[in-house]
């Protein structure tokens, strides 16, 4: 599909499995509240993530698109995140975002990422296909929630060298509690599945260090839902493999949570994150990264700011 055709897809909206079926080059506004006329950035950035093969020693110049096809109770991004954000003062074009990615590599970056990028995949490859045409030739990181279409991703070959998707739940009524979605650890699993065809469980690292192609999975474990965590990590072992790259993460900070659990309002403790580290030892996985519990106090990002993120 080409650069002009893709933007096709947003005529009658199924980019994501929400599937709403709007024009959204006509302005009409589905699930995402995300126009398809202009793409919306909430910042572009460097920085350095959660796992060192994707930040690498520059950062990875990551792409913070407005809205979300998820709207989770606990999101740490919900500034940009929500999706009556309102987005008329972060619109761009894709050559303007384009520049301002290449600046960031020209700077240092090593590596692009797209981040919450579904309801914006037509203008994420046009972007691409920008900076490419320019001379520029970084591996291009997909940073997603998971909640997406094998049909769609299988657009991505040849665009996106790693699959950085969250693995969020394994159980039908958290998804539906937290994200409004009771069909995700399905549509997740399809959706990861593809990428681990795309890529397979060897994750190539390059002479400095970074990751250049390859699929990273990322868990967030939260308070009192261990059931659902190792249920996550159970579905990769016997549906994917446990030689897949897992980030076992424990950044959950109860300041962002909107709802009314009480298990939710507070961190992690130790013997639920033990827990969950067991389950993934004893399940056999072996690659990966575990989080210090005390992460929480260190991904909180204020988009107000050019530099949202506290690097550690």
């Amino acid at each position: 599909m080409g650069n002009r055709d893709i933007f096709r897809l947003y005529e009658s909206c199924a980019l994501c499995p929400r599937e709403c079926g709007v024009n959204r080059n006509q302005g009409e506004l589905g699930y995402c509240r995300a126009s398809g006329q202009s793409v919306a950035v909430g910042t572009i950035c460097a920085h350095h993530g959660e796992e060192p093969v994707i930040s690498g020693s520059g950062g990875i110049c990551n792409v913070f698109f407005m809205h979300c096809n998820l709207q989770c109770s606990f999101c740490q991004n919900v500034q940009i995140s929500h999706n009556q954000s309102p987005l008329i003062n972060h619109t761009d074009s894709i050559l303007n975002v384009s520049r301002r990615i290449t600046h960031l590599l020209d700077q240092g970056c090593r590596a692009i990422g797209f981040v919450s990028p579904t309801h914006y995949l037509p203008h994420m490859i046009a972007i691409i296909e920008t900076i490419r045409e320019s001379g520029y030739r970084v591996p291009v990181v997909y940073n997603t929630n998971a909640y997406d279409k094998p049909e769609v991703l299988r657009i991505l070959e040849g665009y996106v060298d790693i699959y950085l998707p969250d693995f969020k739940y394994g159980i039908a009524e958290t998804g539906c509690l937290l994200s409004e979605a009771d069909d995700y650890p399905d549509v997740a699993l399809k959706a990861i599945k593809e990428m681990y065809r795309q890529k397979g469980s060897t994750l190539i690292i390059d002479e400095y260090g970074q990751a250049v192609s390859g699929l990273i999975i990322r868990h967030l474990v939260l308070p009192g839902n261990v059931t659902n965590s190792i249920k996550v990590l159970e579905m990769i072992a016997g549906e994917l493999s446990v030689k897949v790259n897992i980030s076992l993460m424990s950044q959950y900070n109860p300041l962002y949570y909107k709802l009314n659990d009480p298990a939710m309002q507070r961190v992690l403790t130790p013997e639920e994150y033990d827990k969950v580290k067991d389950a993934f030892s004893n399940l056999g996985f072996y690659r990966g990264w575990i989080q210090e519990l005390n992460s929480f106090g260190f991904y909180n990002p204020d988009f107000s700011s050019d530099t949202p993120f506290r690097e550690v």
